[in-house]
């Protein structure tokens, strides 16, 4: 680091304005790149599982498309974490989502040709932008205290939203654009991924500086430096275990209920002679059900705890299985009520479960940490989006949403061990 470099990052930790002044920068710049984001992860969710239908002619592997780009989510998810831990947000974030942009070409590709296997290693690749649109939460909350930290989260999820929901709700727009160039169809929301992921990889690169997660570690060793605590180690390690333990489980519990019926609700309207115009108006609500109640959300959880939203998140998800399980496959609004419970209660699993990790950590291993736990989460939504085409194929997207509903109900005995670890 050169010393100028080192005098400007010091500048901040010595003041406390202009740490207030980059923390209100650094979520300005971090809900511009989720708007692109949002926009770049709601084509593979819409249109991914029916992409995979057409070109393998079965629906039992039509859950393997969300399967693989959650997978290559998790590696990204790793990848990124890493980068930021070492290098900071900037990098760790714009790598991501240019990564995430490459991979919506290659499924471009792989539809003009008609090669499942490209398709199936461009949706790993894609997958990288999925998992840096998450990452970037955490950006917001490296200059943020306790009492801010789930509200910076929910702020930069709300801006995700104005992403996410155009996405679904221009498939149609996009697949006649598609068409029109001699690109199939339904690769046509692809394009707008690769160009949405691309355009969030170069705000970051451009603005995101001076990088939060760099300016939030001068602060706190200078304030190490100053302040020499006195109480053990030991103590603090074992309280931050527990916390990265019960956030986890939270967040991996809500993806993968979540993912598994919003996988297979696409191809469930299809069999029933819903079109892509409908899908995506489900797609959508569902999408803006899982980040714009997040301003709420976050106020939520700073004044009421992580653990009773997790308990909300619990019981919103039940009766979004329940809901989903019993309506009639031509119900356009019964679908639309439970998938926007779906999204609503994975987006209160996610803030609780996020808050708790970053409660937990500290700078010299937050990003790193943050990595590592969007990695389980990543790998437990590729399970769910893989199981659930294989047991729709051999069963009913009733059970799906059955079993969907009852798993979210273990979100209540986490909770109540976390609770009782603390007495």
């Amino acid at each position: 680091m050169s010393s100028k470099t080192y005098q400007m990052n010091q500048s901040y930790a010595d003041s406390q304005e202009k740490q207030k002044m980059l923390y209100k920068r650094t979520l300005i710049i971090i809900s511009i790149s989720q708007i692109f984001g949002g926009a770049g992860l709601a084509a593979g969710v819409t249109v991914g599982a029916l992409l995979a239908q057409q070109m393998l002619g079965t629906d039992a592997f039509a859950g393997v498309p969300s399967g693989l780009f959650t997978l290559g989510s998790a590696g990204a998810a790793l990848i990124v974490g890493r980068l930021s831990q070492r290098y900071g947000r900037r990098t760790g974030l714009t790598a991501g989502f240019m990564i995430g942009g490459l991979g919506a070409i290659g499924v471009i590709t792989a539809a003009i040709i008609n090669s499942v296997f490209l398709l199936f290693a461009s949706l790993l690749i894609y997958g990288a932008g999925t998992a840096t649109n998450l990452q970037a939460r955490y950006a917001g909350t490296d200059l943020a205290n306790n009492k801010q930290r789930a509200t910076a989260i929910s702020i930069t999820m709300v801006f995700t939203t104005f992403g996410a929901v155009a996405g679904p709700n221009l498939v149609n727009v996009m697949g006649d654009f598609a068409l029109s160039i001699g690109v199939p169809s339904l690769a046509g929301p692809f394009i707008l991924s690769a160009a949405a992921f691309i355009l969030a990889g170069l705000v970051l690169f451009v603005l995101l500086r001076p990088d939060p997660l760099v300016i939030a570690r001068t602060i706190e060793a200078s304030k190490q430096e100053s302040n020499r605590l006195g109480y053990s180690a030991d103590t603090e390690q074992m309280v931050n275990k527990r916390g990265i333990i019960v956030g986890a489980a939270i967040m991996v519990l809500t993806q993968i209920v979540m993912v598994a019926i919003m996988t297979m609700t696409p191809v469930h309207m299809r069999h029933h002679g819903h079109d892509l115009g409908e899908i995506g108006l489900v797609i959508g609500f569902h999408i803006a059900a899982m980040y714009l109640p997040s301003l709420v959300t976050g106020v939520l959880v700073d004044k009421f705890g992580r653990t009773a939203m997790a308990i909300a998140s619990g019981a919103t998800l039940l009766l979004a299985g329940l809901i989903s399980a019993i309506a009639p496959g031509d119900s356009m609004i019964l679908l639309v009520i439970a998938l926007t419970l779906l999204g609503l209660g994975w987006n209160f699993g996610l803030i609780s479960g996020t808050a708790l990790i970053v409660d937990s950590t500290d700078t010299s291993n937050r990003a790193k940490t943050q990595g590592t736990v969007d990695v389980l989460i990543a790998l437990s939504g590729a399970s769910g989006g893989a199981l659930s085409g294989m047991i729709v194929a051999g069963s009913s997207y009733t059970a799906l949403s059955f079993i969907g509903g009852l798993l979210s109900i273990l979100l209540i005995p986490v909770v109540i061990w976390s609770r009782g670890s603390k007495k």
